[in-house]
């Protein structure tokens, strides 16, 4: 199991955390993984000059195995809000070398006994308004930044 962020490896997947005064469960902030997409599918549709939508589908599977007893069980599903950054490079006539790097954020979350998302309870916030925090704050970060981040410098794909 990862360190949580004071370096206790004893503090369990399900256990709450505390991260700059947020409280939260799940994997400790600093944990890592690592995940294959090798059999992904990317559909997209131009929608205007310069916008595509797209989805993708995939099963992602570990790099590496999971501890025993780690985690959630299986059938747990994730809704996740992705802003990323995607470079490519044509190869040949029918391929292009891809590149994508961004950030994630959990929006909503449903274990397997659950008959709802977790932004349908009380007292959490709905994934529609979580996407506007999250846009108005990576905004601010955005015109507060001087120089390009580490992950968002472009790249050869």
């Amino acid at each position: 199991m990862p360190p949580d962020v004071h370096g206790d490896v004893s503090m369990a997947y399900d256990d709450l955390k505390d991260f700059e005064g947020e409280t939260y469960s799940g994997m400790a902030v600093g944990g890592r993984h690592v995940w294959r997409y090798t059999d992904a599918v990317w559909r997209e549709v131009k929608v205007a000059p310069d916008r595509w939508d797209f989805t993708l589908s995939s099963v992602k599977r570990r790099d590496e195995p999971s501890p025993p007893g780690s985690g959630v069980p299986p059938l747990t599903e994730y809704h996740w809000y992705v802003l990323a950054h995607q470079w490519v490079r044509k190869v040949d006539a029918d391929s292009y070398r891809t590149f994508m790097s961004g950030e994630k954020y959990k929006l909503a979350h449903r274990r397997p006994h659950w008959r709802a998302w977790s932004d349908e309870y009380p007292g959490n916030l709905a994934s529609r308004d979580a996407v506007a925090a999250i846009l108005e704050c990576r905004l601010e970060r955005l015109r507060a930044e001087t120089e390009p981040r580490t992950l968002w410098a472009r790249a050869a794909p």
